[in-house]
């Protein structure tokens, strides 16, 4: 799996994680504060896409990781 795979599902994953920590409605709800996680976790895809600076890209490339396509 690609780095930029592992990114997004990651992503997709602390998303849907977070939201069911958080929205009282959940079987899992724990506390409203985890929607400030996924909050973190969008604008950090966000500002990604403009600037290329993600920190989990960065760490799996150092862990050895490839590059390829995100498709």
């Amino acid at each position: 799996m690609s780095v930029e795979r592992i990114v997004l599902a990651f992503a997709g994953f602390m998303i849907l994680l977070t939201l069911a920590l958080g929205m009282t409605a959940s079987p899992i709800f724990h506390h409203e504060y985890w929607l400030f996680f996924t909050a973190f976790v969008g604008l950090n895809l966000f500002q990604s896409a403009f600037t290329g600076f993600c920190p989990l890209a960065m760490i799996l490339k150092a862990m050895g990781k490839k590059p390829g396509p995100a498709y």
